[in-house]
């Protein structure tokens, strides 16, 4: 396992036989739209499936027809394949569908900060990073979003845009959408937050998590495979899975690493993350108002061990206690 963003001496074993390369079908991608635009009108494109008319009016999500996006620009600390040397094009969308009390980004997640905006100017943000020479766009919080990035795509693909696309999701993900994707996102950067329902109800406000993105986590890789470097070590295409370590065992870790192992593929690779800290609602809750120990963290990294999970990045954990 190599150290995560941000840091010195980044290593991790490369796959450097590369199946990227496919091209956008514009027909195929208009169609698309079309089909998303059309599930808007009783909103099924997430999980919450929460049946409103958002051409009218906010979902369960809280938006409605048109995106909403908190900020963009290059980004620098995320896995070292996906920020590369130029960064990676993030797009962070306002809102999300689950409502995680911990959530670090809870002022834009929770609290909605942002602005609206059109296809057309989400789509020139697309090109912008693209000519600011960013390894990728990454569509940040964007399981809420589906319909509006579809045309936005389909609108930056008409003016030349190229880039791999990465789908940075807390893998809460409905079958539906994915589908809708299939063959337009190249890099899938799901969550595997939880391995119990119970406590996934408590913590992020949804009942089916662990089925829901267990669903999700097998087709994405089967859309994409595992992750593939360039020549560089920049991802073009596959599968990067993050699981955030949570106090007193609460993301289930062992049950989560088995799974990937046994079910997804053992040379996966997994961001596995020591920085949970209680945000937001954190520290009204007991279980989970402080931050992880060094051993919760080490028990971490034996487990992937044992599961023969070689790939990926470790984050630093030398300032836990």
């Amino acid at each position: 396992m190599g150290r995560n963003a941000g840091q010195s001496g980044v290593r991790c074993r490369m796959n450097t036989t590369l199946t990227y390369g496919w091209r956008f079908n514009l027909c195929q991608l208009e169609q698309r739209v079309g089909e998303a635009q059309f599930s808007l009108a009783s909103c099924s494109l997430c999980p919450l499936a929460c049946g409103v008319d958002r051409w009218k009016k906010r979902g369960a999500c809280g938006t409605s027809r048109w995106a909403e996006v908190a900020s963009f620009n290059a980004h620098f600390g995320e896995e070292p394949p996906i920020s590369g040397k130029t960064g990676s094009g993030t797009i962070f969308f306002s809102h999300c569908n689950l409502h995680c009390i911990y959530c670090q980004n809870y002022p834009i997640s929770q609290f909605g900060n942002g602005r609206t905006i059109q296809p057309l100017e989400l789509a020139d943000m697309m090109m912008n990073l693209q000519q600011r020479g960013c390894h990728n766009v990454n569509f940040v919080t964007p399981s809420h979003m589906v319909a509006q990035i579809l045309e936005a795509i389909l609108i930056a693909v008409r003016r030349g845009f190229c880039l791999p696309l990465v789908y940075n999701t807390s893998g809460y993900d409905s079958l539906k959408a994915l589908a809708l994707l299939d063959g337009i996102i190249d890099i899938y950067m799901p969550d595997m937050r939880y391995s119990n329902n119970e406590i996934a109800a408590l913590l992020s406000g949804v009942k089916d998590y662990v089925e829901v993105n267990r669903a999700a986590i097998h087709e994405m890789h089967r859309q994409v495979g595992d992750l593939q470097l360039d020549q560089n070590g920049i991802a073009v295409r596959g599968l990067l899975i993050r699981h955030l370590i949570l106090p007193n065992d609460l993301a289930g870790t062992r049950h989560t690493l088995q799974f990937i192992a046994q079910e997804i593929s053992p040379h996966s690779h997994i961001s596995l993350m020591s920085q949970y800290f209680p945000a937001h609602l954190a520290t009204r809750h007991a279980q989970i108002g402080r931050r992880i120990t060094r051993a919760e963290y080490t028990k971490a990294v034996l487990t992937l061990e044992e599961f023969g999970l070689e790939n990926g990045w470790l984050q630093d954990s030398s300032e836990l206690e």
